[in-house]
């Protein structure tokens, strides 16, 4: 008998861990051997809004566990001057399946129930049923599988998106800033069902404060709904947010009770933030790219693409806008750079620097100047050795999917400036040798040999690779059709993995890895210059390029900030890797660069859809 309670106490403690493994400790449950499938049972939990038809079904990011975090919307979200009030709700964070039943229950009310006919004239809604998906998985309440807790934490500091602990948070946080709804209501369970409100929110929602009577609640715990009010998202303006508590045994609808609060309040949208939206929105092409001129392209410290393209792109600029003074601008910065550094090939730097040896094809196309043509030649130079016969590739390459772009265009560039053919043979040679090792059966190129991982820049660069050649490319040369052929391959295949927002993700085909701004740039621009030229048909491809443009404007801050650039990157081992690469909030030279070129691009198509125009009127 002595033995009995130890022996019962034993098994039911191995019952506990072999007959409810989601109950397990969360310590072992994210080891690699874990059996757990979070993404599987997320899915599941999620089956009954599949029979929504107008819902979009998509992520704003992903978990340690890289379990998407699923998020829902309408196409009514996607139009930022909509006249509807757009209502944001988020479950789960707190890994409740009261929350996650609730949010789910009241997106399926609003999408189906015939008593929401009224309210879907006047709101959009959408839904991040389950924020913290591996918590909820574990029924762990708000820790997740990582040690951390996505309740706490708001405004999260420092870079994104690869904290150890909680992305979530990360994710959360910038995806509702560029989302840019007009309310924000995060529901949690409680000992009762309530409206909550943070005392330091109180002044964001004044107006739904008399009709819902929420409970004050100190921030300690609310600090998303708190943060919302005070700070901004993305950069990019304040949310007013709200909180409701739900008992696990809740089934009453809280929708309607909301939504009949707002109309009855006169609440006040759109949103701070969806106000930045829409200003972001209404600037052209040549507003965008003056704005960014004065951020970007005013310096050369380094010879490297970087600053480069940011220098041609103030050049075009100036052709676009008539102003004389932009290019001597630039000669005067290339000059001082160039009595320091007389031969920018000797400086290290690989591909990056033959890339900015761009500088001086376009200088030298430009004003005539042979010195450019000289400096640029050296660069291309580079695909011959001694004897003058082609090497298997330029040097530099890496094995990186990159190193289209690094050379390529310069060997096309000098080709067309000395009208000598066996650069434009140099630069097929060495796109077929990174082809081989790169581009994946699906017609996406990975980074790199090392992993099957389709990087967002990785393709943003052959892409902006080869829309260069074919710029310079003459019309009638043989090597034309191949170009062209494998460009417009890689396109369509990056079309087919577009975000419904427009923008291209940094792993190309993962919805839940982030909407990454170079390399939607880079992929619009190249698009753009293919419709321009001609060979892209432009019926096809401008709905992409417009909403891709319209992204774009939204992720540029009118003092040229920027939402989102991947840091740079070198191979990566795993798609895990590309997953934790920083992605920058502020002012950056890459991403500025590729802003600016794409904004002088679509500035030139409109221009010329806009005399096509009038030409048929006259």
């Amino acid at each position: 008998m002595k033995y009995l309670l130890p022996l019962t106490c034993l098994i039911l403690f191995l019952n506990s861990i072999f007959l409810n493994p989601l109950s397990a400790d969360p310590i072992e449950a994210s080891k690699p051997n874990s059996n757990v499938d979070f993404n599987a049972a997320v899915q599941k939990r999620l089956h009954s809004l599949r029979a929504q038809p107008a819902i979009i079904h998509s992520a704003i990011g992903l978990t340690r566990k890289e379990t998407p975090i699923p998020c829902v919307y309408s196409k009514t979200d996607l139009n930022l001057n909509t006249k509807k009030i757009r209502i944001l709700l988020i479950g789960g964070l707190d890994g409740s399946e009261s929350s996650v039943s609730s949010v789910i229950n009241a997106v399926n009310w609003f999408y189906s129930a015939k008593a929401a006919q009224p309210f879907r004239e006047k709101y959009s809604l959408s839904a991040v049923p389950i924020a913290n998906p591996d918590g909820w998985v574990l029924q762990r309440g708000s820790k997740n599988a990582s040690h951390g807790n996505p309740t706490r934490g708001y405004p999260p500091q420092g870079d994104a998106y690869h904290s150890p602990t909680k992305p979530e948070t990360e994710y959360l946080w910038r995806w509702i800033g560029m989302h840019a709804p007009d309310l924000v209501l995060d529901v949690r369970e409680g000992a009762q069902t309530q409206w909550v409100i943070p005392a330091d929110a109180l002044s964001s929602v004044d107006k739904l404060v008399q009709h819902l009577k929420p409970h004050v609640r100190p921030v300690f715990g609310w600090e998303l709904v708190s943060s919302l009010a005070d700070n901004s998202p993305s950069n990019i303006g304040r949310l007013p947010a709200l909180a409701l508590e739900v008992t696990k045994e809740n089934t009453e609808p809280f929708l309607p009770v909301l939504l009949t609060a707002i109309s009855q309040n006169q609440f006040q949208a759109p949103s701070p933030a969806r106000q930045e939206m829409q200003r972001r929105l209404q600037r052209t092409p040549i507003q965008v790219a003056t704005q960014l001129s004065k951020v970007y392209g005013n310096d050369l410290s380094r010879l490297s693409y970087l600053p480069v393209l940011s220098l041609i792109s103030q050049i075009r600029l100036g052709e676009l806008t008539g102003d004389l003074t932009r290019l001597p601008h630039v000669e005067k910065i290339t000059q001082k750079y160039l009595s320091k550094n007389p031969n920018p090939l000797s400086n290290r730097g690989g591909g990056s620097v033959t890339a900015g040896h761009l500088l001086f094809s376009e200088l030298a196309k430009a004003t005539g100047n042979q010195q450019y043509l000289m400096l640029a030649k050296q660069a291309a130079d580079l695909g011959f050795d001694e004897q003058g016969h082609f090497r298997e590739s330029m040097p530099h390459h890496v094995e990186m999917s990159d190193a289209v772009f690094m050379s390529c265009p310069i060997l096309a560039a000098v080709g067309r400036l000395t009208g000598d053919t066996r650069y434009y043979e140099m630069a097929m040679r060495h796109w077929r040798f990174i082809q081989k090792l790169d581009q994946r059966p699906d017609g996406i190129y990975r980074n790199s040999p090392l992993s099957d991982a389709a990087w967002g820049r990785g393709n943003g660069f052959p892409a902006l690779g080869l829309a260069l050649v074919l710029t310079d490319l003459p019309l009638n040369s043989p090597l034309r059709k191949t170009f062209i052929d494998g460009h417009r391959t890689h396109l369509e295949a990056l079309s087919r993995h577009q975000d419904p927002t427009g923008m291209w993700h940094q792993v190309i085909d993962h919805r839940e890895s982030y909407r990454e701004m170079t390399c939607t740039c880079m992929i619009t621009f190249s698009m753009l210059r293919g419709v321009r030229k001609g060979w892209l048909d432009e019926k096809q491809y401008a709905p992409i390029i417009e909403r891709a443009w319209n992204a774009i404007k939204t992720r540029i801050a009118f003092d040229g900030t920027l939402v989102d650039v991947c840091t740079g990157t070198g191979k990566q081992t795993s798609v895990r890797g590309y997953f934790d690469r920083m992605a920058i909030l502020g002012k950056d030279t890459r991403g500025g660069a590729m802003a600016f070129l794409v904004s002088n691009e679509m500035a030139q198509w409109m221009n010329e859809r806009a005399n096509a125009a009038q030409q048929k009127t006259d």
